[in-house]
């Protein structure tokens, strides 16, 4: 009798062992969020464990990057994309919960330099010839084909006229951080990033700010993936609150919403 009750009590230890990290993987969730959130989003994942006790996992990356990896079946349970056509495509495909989409913040877009560069600030407008400045060195920002920050940079410098003379100086990177370490390692003369970029990186400096009409508004849209959990709605709402919007404001994002609370 002594040691059937010794064998159920280790078959209970070890079913309690296999229960136990699926009940805490229930209270973790995980986010797939656009590169140039990575600061200001950790530190709002921060806040939000605090108040709530669910853990976050972030992962970032190029918008398309994550995008496609949603597609394909990857276990996030938010996206935040740097520009809603990539949010628009996991919408298309059923792959985000459409209903609890929210256009959250907003940006700018900024040309920069290494922090001992030459190049001193100036004015960005028609006629700009980025070419020339950039002489014989190159120039970075994400893939145009793909990457928000390229595309956004691309759409700039056609409506301002400098594309075709600066297109073959371009160094394509696969993120926009992966273009600002470009620039802050001085490997590339120039870059196109966002402003809240270029506040978090010492080693480079802003020379120029993109007029806002020269491309398309810079949204950062948020949702639920359609396999999310259910305490995704619990982070969305936060992600809409007041402590939210103080602490993206901190580092220069355009709260789009009301906050919540």
């Amino acid at each position: 009798m002594h040691r059937m009750a010794g064998i159920f009590f280790a078959f209970a230890i070890l079913c309690g062992s296999a229960v136990a990290p699926a009940a805490a993987q229930d209270k973790t969730l995980t986010v797939f969020a656009a590169a140039s959130m990575k600061n200001a989003l950790d530190d709002v994942d921060a806040a939000f464990t605090a108040k709530t006790g669910i853990k976050i996992s972030a992962s970032y990356a190029a918008s398309s990057v994550l995008a496609r990896q949603i597609e394909q079946g990857a276990p996030a349970d938010v996206f935040v994309s740097a520009d809603t056509d990539w949010m628009d495509y996991l919408a298309a495909g059923k792959a985000v919960n459409e209903a609890t989409r929210i256009n959250l913040l907003g940006n700018s877009i900024v040309l920069i330099a290494p922090r001992d560069s030459g190049i001193e600030k100036l004015t960005i407008g028609p006629g700009f010839d980025l070419a020339k400045l950039a002489g014989s060195g190159r120039i970075a920002t994400g893939d145009v084909s793909a990457v928000p920050i390229g595309r956004y940079a691309k759409a700039a410098l056609k409506t301002l006229g400098a594309w075709r003379a600066a297109e073959p100086k371009f160094a394509m990177a696969e993120s926009v951080r992966a273009a600002l370490t470009l620039v802050a390692r001085a490997e590339a003369v120039l870059g196109i990033v966002y402003a809240t970029d270029a506040r978090v990186e010492p080693d480079v400096k802003i020379v120029g700010t993109f007029p806002a009409n020269s491309h398309p508004p810079i949204v950062y849209p948020v949702a639920a993936t359609s396999s999310a959990k259910p305490e995704a709605a619990a982070y969305l709402s936060f992600l809409g609150s007041a402590t939210a919007k103080t602490i993206f404001e901190q580092y220069g994002f355009i709260f789009l919403i009301r906050p919540s609370s």
